[in-house]
């Protein structure tokens, strides 16, 4: 006879457990008082982890400083490190998929301090490409909430990054096609109603692109708003707004691919409307102690080139982001380029660190800020928190490397907890 219930989908554990002097009924086996305890509120047994993987196990206030906590709003990051949005063209009609769990369950188990979804469209036309992932409608919740359930079963963080590609949209997966090609119809594309700011394509090998009007931006602003209601219905901690690499907002920023006469046109206040006002939509529909990302790009990369006088810049990012701290903006996300084919192309370790260390200079303590781009080892890492950044973003090292953040603990010399199911055998 069983001491204890199987069911499909949990264990019942009794509420109190037994002591080593009883025995189970009809048997005269002792029983243990070792319980394999379960992770709370999970929807299968699963053990807890506690503290989570990618905890150091000195207390934070002599912690490495890549591995001390951050708290944004109500929401804890066990340690500095975050995983990029990283897009895997593997969605089926915007639905996640079990490439999206395996993809993102490698990283999760092991322990950054947030994880974060790939750019998620926010409508249909939103995509960059056919298999892109969405929330666009109701029936992509469950998919996604299956994966938020894992993250947090494993005590972590999971966040997910809102997008609409814009001009860049209807494209072929980047594997298929360098340089990239159009999507056609007959793929699953839609290359006739590629929007932007202005009827000005990414480049020749792009989709035309149909000028925006007002019933356009309120749609879009529209589907910012339900996309993040049912991200928050799929209980994600985090929501990041994609503003960067030439994407929709990102190209309503920059005066290269807005050209506009009207309210959201011109000066720079008229180009970063657009954004500003979704991102009050953003704030509106999100719980109070959710905090909001965004990405920007800390310029065109076009200062040396025949446009830099009418590129996005460094001067404007940082400008940007003080606007952005008082819209209740809790990290900015500093990265690069993405507007023209002309942009320079960056070398070096943390090759992007130094836009965001600008606008770190001038936000302080008011907005976090963290950095992308070739992050490949820990002491890189710790570099740019050490220098005052508050979180390392990473993304390609981690496709190299699921077990990141234990290797990056063993370089720094920092002892972490690591899940149960691999700790036991890896010591």
């Amino acid at each position: 006879m069983s001491c204890f219930t199987r069911t499909r989908l949990s264990l019942r554990i009794p509420e109190k457990i037994l002591n080593g002097t009883d025995v189970c009924p009809g048997t005269t086996r002792r029983l243990s008082t070792i319980i394999n305890a379960a992770a709370r509120d999970a929807p299968y047994f699963t053990p807890a982890q506690e503290p989570p993987a990618g905890t150091a196990k000195a207390p934070s206030d002599e912690a490495v400083s890549l591995f001390k906590p951050l708290t944004l709003r109500g929401m804890t990051m066990q340690n500095r490190i975050m995983v990029s949005p990283m897009c895997q063209y593997s969605a089926q009609d915007g639905h996640q998929t079990d490439w999206h769990m395996a993809h993102l369950s490698s990283f999760l188990m092991r322990g950054p301090g947030l994880t974060m979804v790939e750019a998620t469209a926010v409508e249909p036309q939103g995509r960059t490409t056919p298999e892109d992932t969405g929330l666009w409608k109701d029936s992509q919740i469950e998919p996604l909430r299956r994966i938020v359930d894992f993250a947090h079963s494993q005590g972590q963080k999971i966040g997910i990054q809102l997008a609409h590609a814009g001009r860049k949209a209807s494209m072929v997966a980047p594997w298929l096609a360098f340089p990239p090609a159009i999507s056609e119809v007959v793929a699953g594309g839609w290359p006739s109603e590629v929007i932007g700011p202005s009827s000005i394509s990414w480049s020749d090998r792009n989709a035309p692109v149909r000028a925006m009007d007002p019933e356009d931006i309120d749609r879009v602003r529209a589907a910012f708003r339900t996309s993040a209601r049912r991200a928050v219905h799929a209980g994600v901690d985090a929501i990041e707004c994609h503003a960067a690499h030439g994407y929709l907002l990102h190209s309503f920023c920059s005066p290269l691919s807005n050209v506009r006469t009207d309210d959201f046109g011109g000066s720079f206040d008229n180009r970063t409307r657009l954004l500003r006002l979704v991102i009050e939509d953003l704030r509106a529909v999100m719980p109070t102690d959710m905090p909001l990302f965004v990405r920007i790009s800390g310029s065109d990369g076009l200062e040396d080139t025949e446009f830099a006088d009418r590129s996005w810049t460094p001067e404007d990012a940082v400008h940007l982001a003080q606007i952005l701290a008082g819209l209740g903006v809790d990290l900015i996300d500093v990265s690069y380029g993405g507007s023209h084919v002309s942009q320079k192309v960056l070398q070096g370790d943390a090759n992007q660190a130094h836009f965001a260390h600008a606008i770190k200079q001038v936000v302080g303590d008011e907005v976090a800020v963290g950095t992308v781009g070739n992050i490949t080892t820990a002491s890189v890492a710790q570099a740019q928190i050490d220098k005052g950044l508050n979180v390392a973003v990473v993304g390609r090292q981690f496709l190299k490397d699921p077990n990141l953040v234990a290797n990056w603990a063993k370089e720094l010399g920092v002892q972490i907890a690591q899940a149960h199911q691999l700790s036991w055998m890896i010591k």
